[in-house]
């Protein structure tokens, strides 16, 4: 099937490239082979993608809801129809049970849904399924008519004194989960009305912020009815309310509320024909909110046209079928992620032992870059778990950015960055240092439509949906067959660009050393150079990942090569910054003699007890209050906490974390990251032992 969009090579410059060094690399220094990429580019779709993305967008798709089940079964029969082996794996979402350390959301089946004004006029304010993002995700079912009062942000005592709340209906700025146990349940209100009141909810008056109660599992049955609303119909409210007049509300919600649902994952294989216990994982989530298009109509519709351009290249015989096995994973995200991940303890990287050797995960992938005025983002793995998959996406967003789609219409050029680790979507799982999948997320930032009522399939553009889709299959494929030659290549893309990171850490190292007072040069030569020694670790674990993929004589002899000679640069870099101390007047007396309170930490090693990431709240939730307000300090704040967590290994002491964090983020006080250990520790997430 030919592609929607022929491909041509740009003209003119980009950024500092020239026309003749684009040309280059996009010919001569390919990782995948150019027969290759014309296949891919002549059979991925994006206007079919975009096609998936209507008719997902159509679907409300919450969690454990019937809409989401309708939306997985709408992959499944397209799946089925591309001539796929494909399943749905389904698991209990009924609020109390939990996946690791994250407590699954309940089911929620809902049928229809109104909020009227009945004083001081007759009118519609909100109606479900017309406008479904009105409706708080997880509201109570039933009626509630009643006087409406306005608290604010609603999210501290004070908003509350000199209100009548009980029996009422509650209008609030704040936080859903603040406003929740405040108005329902110290005060007793019956129903809120909640909107958003800042300066981007004021320039975009008639727009709905998505929100859903937030409860914990104690709380399911102490749910109320919650509406969200605009900025203009809050303020609206606001003004009656505040100018004394008494407006009197009927609220309505049809359907069952929250019941016992499941968790539906969407699974596709394609069978390796050499390797098939090997596998690379595309995941996209498919769960938001009726009319959430860019999130994530598109990530699902784009692995979903993937998958489509994969069969058929090889059920036409243009493809042999790949040499490792590509799985594809439509799942209820973060949540559902969490659950199939526990149902697959063999779920694990190579460095853990396991064969899921990477994971690339779609999020946001078809916004529209001039109309919304965004780029297309490459978030990087995790400074914890380092791999030639970075470079190889990088690369292949490289050669997409040397190419252009032309179409009739006019349409923005592409645009895009690589960015380093963050959360907030499916990657996060993957990239935890107990399962270890290096994970790489394609996306788009900024957003002003994300998790609104803006995000509409009008601002997904099918040309922007087919870039992302080339470099994620042509990734993937790369990786998928990766020969004994190819490794070699790979292995001097990834070593010469290790000496590019390498160089950018020891200027980090050197401006701490240029930044710091003539007393502190020794102490912050020596975090500069965990900056480099760790720095030298991640690149030799990017190097060695291509072992994975290629373990044979020349491969590993030709990685050992490599990895000495960044071995030696290191050295360079420590020895230059040694010299920077003494121009600056310093001196270095190489002591290895610790504080008390480097002692301590360097005698307990913590060991993890779960799998996958903290969950929300943790491991303040299972803290008394008082040990909760540290976390509100600059000192917990300073921490990652994410990045913290990755580096308990069970063989870093607490001192050697630290050291770690220091070398991949900035300077953080022992102190610190032994109160955060002690209070996982505390929290049953970890268990301590005495080092040896």
């Amino acid at each position: 099937m030919a592609a929607t969009f022929r491909i041509i090579v740009r003209l003119g410059l980009t950024g500092l490239i020239s026309h003749s060094v684009i040309a280059a690399q996009s010919v001569e220094n390919l990782l995948l082979d150019q027969p290759t990429l014309t296949l891919l580019r002549e059979e991925l779709s994006g206007q079919q993608a975009k096609e998936h993305v209507v008719a997902l967008s159509g679907y409300h798709r919450i969690q454990g809801s019937p809409g989401y089940s309708d939306a997985a079964r709408y992959i499944l029969q397209q799946l089925h129809s591309f001539g796929f082996r494909a399943w749905i794996e389904s698991f209990p979402a009924e609020g109390r049970i939990s996946y690791q350390t994250w407590q699954s959301p309940p089911g929620y089946r809902i049928e229809s849904a109104e909020l009227r004004m009945i004083q001081p006029e007759n009118e519609l304010i909100v109606s479900y399924p017309e406008t479904a993002m009105s409706i708080m995700t997880y509201s109570s079912p039933g009626n509630v008519r009643g006087e409406l009062v306005s608290v604010g942000e609603g999210t501290s005592d004070e908003d509350y004194q000199g209100v009548t709340v009980r029996g009422k209906l509650v209008l609030a700025t704040g936080d859903d989960r603040a406003v929740h146990r405040l108005a329902v349940l110290k005060y007793g209100a019956t129903a809120v009305l909640r909107y958003r009141d800042d300066e981007l909810a004021a320039e975009r008056p008639d727009t709905l912020w998505y929100a859903a109660w937030q409860l914990g599992s104690d709380e399911l049955d102490r749910f109320v009815l919650g509406f969200n609303l605009t900025w203009r119909q809050g303020n609206r409210l606001k003004d009656l309310v505040m100018g004394g007049r008494r407006v009197v509300l009927d609220a309505t919600l049809e359907g069952r509320g929250i019941e016992f649902g499941s968790l539906d994952v969407v699974v596709a294989v394609i069978s390796g024909t050499e390797n098939p216990e090997q596998e690379l994982v595309y995941t996209a989530h498919l769960d938001n909110p009726k009319e959430s298009a860019n999130d994530n109509a598109s990530g699902s519709a784009a692995i979903l046209d993937i998958a489509r351009s994969f069969q058929s290249l090889i059920s036409e015989g243009k493809l042999q079928p790949p040499k490792r096995t590509l799985r594809f994973l439509w799942v209820p995200g973060l949540f559902g992620t969490m659950a199939y991940i526990d149902a697959h303890p063999e779920i694990q990287g190579p460095e853990l032992g396991g064969n899921l050797l990477a994971n690339l995960n779609l999020d946001v992938v078809g916004t529209d870059l001039e109309l919304m005025h965004s780029r297309m983002t490459v978030t990087w793995t995790p400074p914890s778990i380092s791999s030639a998959l970075t470079d190889v996406v990088a690369h292949m967003a490289r050669y997409v950015d040397s190419i252009e789609k032309t179409t009739p219409m006019e349409h923005s050029n592409f645009n895009y960055r690589i960015i380093p680790f963050h959360g907030g979507s499916d990657h996060l799982i993957f990239n935890d240092g107990m399962i270890r999948v290096p994970s790489v997320m394609l996306g788009h930032w900024p957003d002003y439509t994300h998790h609104t009522s803006e995000d509409t399939a009008e601002k997904v553009d099918p040309v922007e949906l087919e870039r992302v889709e080339l470099i994620a299959a042509a990734a993937f494929w790369y990786l998928a067959n990766l020969s004994e030659e190819q490794s070699l290549r790979l292995a001097n893309l990834v070593a010469a660009k290790a000496q590019e990171r390498l160089a950018q850490d020891s200027q980090r190292a050197s401006s701490w050393l240029l930044e710091a007072s003539v007393d502190r040069l020794e102490q912050m030569y020596n975090e500069g150079k965990r900056v480099v020694t760790f720095a030298l670790e991640r690149e030799q674990q990017a190097l060695n990942s291509i072992l994975y993929f290629s373990p044979l004589g020349p491969s590993r002899r030709f990685v050992q090569t490599w990895s000495q000679a960044l071995d030696n640069q290191s050295q360079v870099i420590i020895r230059t910054l040694q010299a920077l101390v003494r121009q600056r007047g310093g001196s270095l007396s190489f002591s290895q003699v610790r504080t008390f309170e480097e002692r301590e930490a360097a005698a307990w090693i913590p060991s993890r007890l779960t799998r996958g990431p903290l969950g929300p709240d943790l491991p303040q939730a299972r803290l008394s209050e008082t040990e909760r307000s540290w976390y509100e300090t600059a000192e917990a704040q300073s921490l990652d906490a994410y990045l913290l967590v990755n580096f308990i290994d069970g063989s870093r002491t607490i001192l050697d974390i630290r050291n770690s964090l220091v070398g991949a983020t900035h300077p953080v006080s022992v102190t610190a990251v032994h109160r955060f250990v002690q209070d996982l520790a505390k929290a049953k997430l970890i268990e301590l032992r005495r080092a040896n």
